[in-house]
């Protein structure tokens, strides 16, 4: 069954015997701020959210992914600065938009350090980012899966990520790759894109 974040908030508060306004004065957000978050109204800002990992012992990985029980608790050595420490048995690194994907099980391939909450204005208003890093081989076959393809909004969804000195753009069942610092290849994935529908300010990608 899974499990959400706003649900694993009220479960780690209660086990660690901490009220409301208890788990509100530690994080210096007002009582209501809690209660939102547990009430699955809004979601804790990215320092809060480190916040609770480092409150209650858990990893980025247990708080946000769904299916992620909380038996399966550990302690944080994933996130900020330590992430670092362990890139050398990563794969792939980057910036997933959590509401561009069909499946949110994909989540379980990676190792999240960092959450953004994004507004954007538009529509979905909000965007969730996940800084990641992925040890799965398959991963840009993966997310192509999932990643969503929707003409109610009159665009394609991509994620762009890196793999040493390759650069992936990916959407639904279309994986673009190219060296960086070919700047030949790059301009033919630009070209790609466009075909796609992206705008040419959507692909100031980092490198």
């Amino acid at each position: 069954m899974n499990t959400k974040l706003s649900e694993k908030i009220i479960e780690l508060r209660k086990a660690n015997g901490m009220t409301q306004e208890e788990l509100a004065a530690i994080c210096n957000v007002s009582r209501q701020s809690i209660s939102k978050w547990e009430a699955d109204i809004a979601l804790p800002e990215t320092e809060k959210l480190l916040l609770l990992g480092e409150i209650f012992h858990v990893s980025m990985d247990v708080l946000l992914k769904d299916s992620l029980t909380l038996n399966e608790t550990k302690e944080v050595h994933c996130c900020g600065t330590n992430a670092v420490q362990s890139k050398k048995q990563e794969v792939y690194e980057g910036v997933l938009i959590k509401e561009s994907i069909s499946d949110d099980t994909v989540i379980d391939l990676l190792h999240i350090h960092k959450v953004e909450l994004w507004n954007t204005g538009g529509t979905p208003k909000y965007w969730t980012a996940l800084f990641f890093t992925c040890d799965r081989k398959d991963f840009p076959e993966q997310i192509s899966k999932v990643i969503i393809s929707n003409s109610e909004y009159g665009r394609n969804w991509f994620v762009d990520f890196k793999s040493g000195n390759e650069k992936y753009i990916v959407f639904k069942n279309k994986i673009l790759k190219y060296q960086i610092g070919n700047q030949v290849q790059k301009d033919i994935i630009r070209s790609e894109c466009r075909k796609m529908g992206i705008l040419d300010e959507q692909m100031h990608w980092p490198e």
